[in-house]
């Protein structure tokens, strides 16, 4: 399937608001090194359909590693 810009930058908006849900209800804040380093936020409709997919692809990478992450540092290494 073959989104559009429309729809990436939708996507894109969306997954922003997740990350601050999360980061609101853990209280954790969640590292975006290489999303930073793109410069692309959601309202940043001048840049390009290639630019947003990257930046979607980057945001939703580094809001699952940092979900992976906690839900690993929860589970007790140690046997009943």
């Amino acid at each position: 399937m073959n989104m559009k810009k429309q729809e990436l930058i939708h996507l894109h908006g969306l997954l922003a608001q997740v990350q601050t849900h999360y980061e609101e209800q853990t209280g954790e804040t969640i590292d975006h090194e290489e999303y930073k380093t793109l410069g692309v936020q959601p309202t940043s409709i001048h840049k390009s359909k290639t630019d947003h997919k990257a930046a979607v692809f980057a945001l939703a990478t580094d809001i699952t590693t940092q979900m992976n992450a906690d839900a690993t540092e929860r589970v007790s290494a140690a046997a009943d």
